[in-house]
C-alpha cells in the first residue's frame, strides 16, 4: 500500500532539478560573456522604445495613434483610440503605460522576427514540423515563473528578463498560424506559379505569403495580447510600467491604483488587437488605400491565338495575387 505524499519507487528519485541547475549553471560559467551582450541590446532596444514614446508632449503620442487608428479602420476606431488614451493619461498613468508599450513592442516585434521564419521552416518541412511542434507545447504549457527563474539568473533582475520571458510565453502562435497559413494555401496555384518558371522563394514571397496573410496577422495579433498578459510578470522582475504598479497594488492591497493600472492595460491591448486586426484584414481602409494604390493598369500585346491565351492566364493570376495580397 502506497502512503500519500511518498514515493511509489521507494528511495528512488530522478534528480532533474540537480541536473537543470548544473546546466544552468555551466551556462552561467562559460556563457556569461554572449548573455551580458543580449542583455544590453534588448536593455539598448527597449531604452530607444521608451524614449521615442515617453519623450514628446502626450497629446503628440496620442495624435499618432488616433492617425493611425483612422488610417487603419476609419473614425470610430480613431475615436476610441482618443477617449482611451486620454483616459489613460486623466488616471495619472501615462508614463508607466508608455513603458509597458515599449516593453510589449520589442518582446512582440522580437517574437514575431523569430517566430515567422520557423513557422516558415515548419510549413516547409515536415521534419521540421515535427520537431517544432513539442518545443512550442512545452513553451506554451510551461508556467511562465519556471522559465523566469533561469532569465533572472541570466540577465539580472530589470527589463530584460521580462522580454526574455515574454518572447518565449508569446511567440508560440505566431509560429503555429504562420505554418497553418502557409500549408491552407491551395496546392494548384502554388503548382500554377511553379509552371512559370517561379523560384522557391518567388513563390514564397508572391503568392504563400500574401495568400496566407490572414492567418499570419492572426498569430501576430496573438502574440501582441500574450505579450501584453505577461506584464503583470514582467513588473514582478523590475520591469516597471503598469506591471509595477499592478504588483505594487496587490502588495499593498489598494483597489484604486489596481484598477487603474488594470484598466489602463485593458485600453493598450483594445488598441493594439483592433489596430493589428484592422492590418491584417482586407476590410480595413488601410488594406483598400494599399491595394487600389498597388494595382496598375496592363496593357500586353497579343499577335496570335496562343500567346492571347497565355497573356489572359498569366493576367489572372496575377491579378488573383494582387487581391489577395
Amino acid at each position: 500500500m502506497i502512503t500519500p505524499g511518498t514515493n511509489s519507487f521507494g528511495d528512488f528519485h530522478l534528480p532533474l532539478g540537480t541536473w537543470v541547475a548544473a546546466i544552468v549553471d555551466w551556462i552561467t560559467t562559460y556563457l556569461s560573456g554572449f548573455f551580458d551582450v543580449v542583455r544590453y541590446v534588448f536593455t539598448w532596444m527597449d531604452a530607444w522604445m521608451e524614449y521615442f514614446l515617453s519623450t514628446p508632449p502626450f497629446w503628440v503620442v496620442v495624435a499618432i495613434l488616433v492617425v493611425l487608428a483612422f488610417v487603419a479602420k476609419g473614425w470610430k476606431l480613431a475615436l476610441g483610440a482618443a477617449v482611451g488614451l486620454l483616459f489613460i493619461v486623466s488616471v495619472g498613468q501615462w508614463t508607466n503605460a508608455m513603458d509597458t508599450l515599449a516593453l510589449v513592442i520589442v518582446a512582440a516585434g522580437l517574437a514575431v522576427v523569430f517566430s515567422i521564419p520557423l513557422g516558415i521552416w515548419a510549413a516547409r518541412s515536415d521534419s521540421a514540423s515535427r520537431i517544432i511542434r513539442p518545443v512550442l507545447d512545452f513553451m506554451q504549457t510551461t508556467p511562465a515563473f519556471v522559465y523566469l527563474i533561469p532569465a533572472l539568473l541570466l540577465f539580472r533582475v530589470g527589463v530584460v528578463p521580462g522580454i526574455v520571458a515574454t518572447i518565449v510565453f508569446a511567440m508560440a502562435p505566431g509560429v503555429r498560424l504562420t505554418e497553418l497559413g502557409i500549408r491552407g494555401v491551395p496546392s494548384e496555384v502554388v503548382e500554377a506559379g511553379a509552371a512559370f518558371g517561379s523560384s522557391p522563394w518567388r513563390i514564397l514571397r508572391q503568392i504563400q505569403l500574401p495568400l496566407a496573410k490572414a492567418s499570419i496577422m492572426a498569430g501576430v495579433n496573438q502574440v501582441i495580447m500574450l505579450s501584453l498578459s505577461m506584464v503583470v510578470i514582467a513588473g514582478m522582475v523590475g520591469a516597471g510600467g503598469l506591471g509595477e504598479q499592478i504588483v505594487a497594488s496587490l502588495n499593498r492591497i489598494d483597489v484604486g491604483l489596481g484598477a487603474e493600472a488594470g484598466l489602463s492595460v485593458v485600453v493598450l491591448a483594445i488598441l493594439l488587437d483592433r489596430l493589428t486586426a484592422a492590418l491584417g484584414g482586407d476590410s480595413g481602409r488601410a488594406s483598400r488605400l494599399f491595394g487600389r494604390a498597388k494595382r496598375k493598369p496592363t496593357v500586353t500585346a497579343t499577335p496570335n491565338a496562343a500567346t492571347a491565351q497565355t497573356a489572359a492566364t498569366t493576367e489572372a493570376v496575377t491579378d488573383r495575387q494582387t487581391v489577395d495580397a
